[in-house]
């Protein structure tokens, strides 16, 4: 059975979105676009273990902040299998680009960011960490890594698997689906399991990534560079960070936003120019940082160093690296649009 919620006031209509999201899910907050046409469509079922939902939103910005985590004592595991358009999912370092076919874990027990680029639609399963059986360790490393059935290997056997039990599930009578949602959580924890297995050695990864922020003010870094200097192939250490649903250039990159993102806002960097903080992580130039800043963050340097200094409400890019009970329950439908 379904129920629709009753239409907010256009100016309500982001507050009930995030209201949604986070009694659906964990407690998150959502930012969306100034002036961009946006709208939100939710459905969940709940069964047993296993929670349904697909969520159809964007272009915007979900976020699981350290205060939410700190005060919302849920830590399930969450599961975003992409159905259309993209999105980029980004918890523990890393960032896993979704695009349709892709599937990706991440743990509301830590913060994480989603960014939605465009429209798009997904399917999100949630369940207790518990039931996929993996220690801690093995639960970290698996957030925020790409899985994805063209790739071969297990994926390419169990994400239709999956994709056709979460289906079945939804239209069998109330006396299989509890039944199949169990077979749908077995499937994921194994899926869970061959991903977590795939990821490289933990210290291997921690060692290479570590030297690299050491070096981010290096214009000339390259992947042969970091290669060479642990001893490893340029092939392997490519691989290393596809499997932390990454490239490279991307995750230096990430890094280097990050640290200037840092200094821009710290009263005693004032005195610096844009174009002195650029060099200072490794840009060539400053046109170069000043495009990759916004791509990331929304906003161009000037204005992030503006905000933080006047202390103003308004958006303000985050870090991307942020750092059931057995009843059924009926579907619940959200749906509403912001312009």
């Amino acid at each position: 059975m379904s129920r629709a919620t009753r239409e907010p006031a256009p100016g309500d209509r982001l507050a009930a979105w995030q209201r949604a999201l986070s009694e659906t899910f964990v407690d998150l907050e959502v930012t969306v676009g100034r002036g961009r046409p946006w709208t939100g469509e939710l459905t969940a079922e709940r069964l047993g273990a296993l929670q349904i939902a697909v969520e159809e939103s964007g272009p915007g910005t979900v976020l699981r902040s350290a205060r939410s985590v700190a005060t919302d004592p849920r830590t399930h595991i969450l599961v975003r299998r992409q159905l259309a358009g993209t999105a980029l999912l980004l918890q523990d370092g890393r960032t896993a680009e979704l695009r349709p076919g892709r599937l990706a874990f991440h743990d509301a027990r830590r913060p994480f960011r989603i960014v939605l680029p465009e429209r798009q639609r997904a399917r999100i399963l949630m369940v207790p960490r518990a039931l996929l059986r993996l220690e801690e360790r093995h639960l970290r490393a698996l957030t925020a890594t790409v899985v994805d059935e063209a790739e071969g290997g297990a994926a390419a056997l169990l994400l239709p698997l999956l994709d056709g039990l979460v289906d079945e599930v939804t239209r069998a009578t109330p006396a299989r689906r509890e039944q199949l949602a169990r077979t749908a959580v077995d499937i994921l924890a194994t899926v869970a399991l061959d991903q977590a297995g795939r990821q490289p050695e933990p210290a291997l990864w921690e060692r290479i990534t570590a030297s690299v922020r050491a070096r981010l003010g290096e214009p000339g870094l390259t992947p042969q560079d970091i290669a060479d200097q642990h001893a490893i192939s340029l092939r392997y250490l490519h691989r290393l960070f596809q499997r932390h649903g990454t490239t490279v250039g991307a995750w230096v990159r990430t890094r280097r936003l990050e640290s200037a993102r840092e200094e821009l806002a710290e009263p005693g960097a004032a005195h610096r120019s844009i174009a002195a903080v650029a060099a200072r992580w490794g840009f060539t130039t400053p046109s170069h940082f000043s495009r990759a800043f916004r791509d990331l963050y929304g906003m161009s340097p000037a204005q992030w160093r503006r905000a933080t200094a006047e202390n103003t409400p308004g958006p303000r890019p985050g870090p991307p690296t942020l750092s059931v009970d057995g009843r059924n329950e009926p579907m619940a439908r959200v749906t509403m649009e912001h312009v």
